[in-house]
C-alpha cells in the first residue's frame, strides 16, 4: 500500500467517524446553534477539493477552478440572502450554522486555490518521491545535461506547459531556485520560467508555454546544455 493510500484511509476514517459521533450526539434545540455542521461540512468539503488538486488532470484542475469560485459566490449570494431574511424573522442563529459553512470553506478553499500547483507538486512529492527518483536515476545522463523526465504539466488549445523533474548531484541549480526568476542555467538545454527546489538535489524546472525538452521552437531547448 502506497502513502498516498495510506493517507486517504485515514481522511476517510476520519470523516467517518466524525459523521457517525455527530449522529450520536443530541440534537441541537431547533432554533439553536450547532457548531459540528460546519466544521464537518468544511473538512469533507476541503478534503474532497484538496484531493483533486492531488489527482486531478490539468484539465480537471482547470474546470474546477472556474466552476468552484462561482458556484462559491452563488452560495454566498443565497445565504447572504436567507441570513437577512432570517435576522428580520428573528431566526439567524437558526440560519448561522450554514453561514459559517459557507465561510469555512471559502477560507479553506482560498487558500487551497492561491497556489495550487505548489500544493499538488508537494504532495505528489511527499507521497511518490521514491518512485519519481527511481524513474529519473534509471535514465541515461546525455553528455552535458542533468538526468530527468517530464513530471507534470498543463495548457490545452495548442497552449501547453511541461515541468521536468531533474536531478542535480552538484546542487548547481540552487540558486536559481532561490532567485524564483527565469534564465538559462547550468545543465538545462535552454532558458527556462523558473526552478523549483523539492530537496536536496532535486528540482522541478518548469519550461516556457509550447518549449520542451530535445525539442526547437521559438527556443532551442534541444542545443547541448550550458556547462
Amino acid at each position: 500500500m502506497t502513502t498516498a493510500s495510506i493517507i486517504l484511509l485515514v481522511l476517510a476514517g476520519l470523516i467517518v467517524a466524525s459523521v457517525v459521533l455527530h449522529r450520536h450526539k443530541p440534537a441541537t434545540p431547533e432554533g439553536g446553534f450547532s457548531w459540528r455542521q460546519p466544521l464537518f461540512v468544511a473538512i469533507g468539503a476541503s478534503v474532497q477539493l484538496l484531493l483533486m488538486v492531488v489527482y486531478g488532470t490539468s484539465l480537471l484542475i482547470l474546470l474546477i477552478s472556474l466552476v468552484v469560485p462561482i458556484v462559491c459566490l452563488i452560495c454566498a449570494g443565497f445565504l447572504l440572502v436567507a441570513a437577512v431574511v432570517a435576522a428580520v424573522l428573528k431566526k439567524l442563529r437558526q440560519h448561522l450554522s450554514w453561514l459559517l459553512t459557507l465561510v469555512a470553506f471559502l477560507v479553506v478553499s482560498a487558500a487551497i486555490w492561491k497556489n495550487p500547483r505548489t500544493i499538488r507538486a508537494s504532495f505528489r512529492w511527499l507521497a511518490w518521491s521514491h518512485q519519481y527518483k527511481a524513474q529519473v536515476l534509471a535514465q541515461p545522463a546525455p553528455t552535458g545535461e542533468l538526468k530527468h523526465i517530464e513530471w507534470d504539466g498543463w495548457g490545452g488549445f495548442g497552449q501547453d506547459t511541461t515541468v521536468f523533474l531533474v536531478f542535480d548531484p552538484t546542487d548547481s541549480l540552487s540558486a536559481a531556485a532561490q532567485r524564483h526568476q527565469p534564465g538559462k542555467f547550468n545543465g538545462l538545454p535552454c532558458k527556462v520560467a523558473r526552478v523549483t527546489r523539492l530537496e536536496r538535489n532535486w528540482y522541478s524546472v518548469q519550461f516556457y508555454t509550447n518549449e520542451y525538452w530535445g525539442e526547437r521552437n521559438e527556443l532551442d531547448c534541444s542545443a547541448p546544455a550550458s556547462k
